[in-house]
């Protein structure tokens, strides 16, 4: 586990591991490792410069820090619903970040009903993110990265 959770101030449960969700969905690897074999898609995908996303080599990168990791913490400031489901529970959080930004992130679906109850005004949320490098570059020619989030931790209670 990348977040250390046994330090932290308050009581956090990891709601969210990558490794596990790969587990249940090995599809999203082998679509995900296909776009990034395919040439005649030369923008799109992941450029797969330290191994295929999901393969044991990226997994070996990120623990020997070959792949960039970030971590965020901060506070729930509100949930809501994005996208054009009329669905009214909330999938998308605010997150009040230690530096005073704000960043927006997923509640995502397949996180169990219990856990999604975690997530409201005063929540703090503990995040890692690998930073992967994508085929295609910015306008400037340099090197665009995609954030994908391996481990989530919430606080059992709002701390706020």
């Amino acid at each position: 586990m990348l977040l250390n959770l046994e330090n932290s101030k308050v009581p956090m449960k990891l709601i969210f591991l990558l490794s596990e969700e790969l587990k249940a969905k090995p599809e999203q690897i082998r679509l995900t490792q296909e776009l990034t074999l395919d040439e005649s898609r030369p923008y799109m995908g992941l450029k797969g410069t330290n191994g295929l996303f999901g393969s044991q080599e990226w997994w070996n990168n990120i623990n020997q820090g070959k792949i960039p990791l970030q971590y965020v913490s901060g506070v729930i400031t509100r949930t809501y619903v994005a996208g054009q489901d009329p669905s009214s529970v909330d999938n998308c959080f605010s997150l009040l970040l230690d530096d005073g930004s704000i960043r927006e992130e997923s509640i995502y679906d397949y996180i169990n009903k219990e856990d999604k109850k975690l997530f409201q005004i005063g929540s703090k949320v503990e995040i890692v993110y690998a930073l992967d490098e994508l085929k295609r570059r910015d306008s400037n020619g340099e090197k665009c990265y995609l954030d994908i989030v391996l481990e989530m931790a919430v606080s059992l209670k709002p701390i706020e």
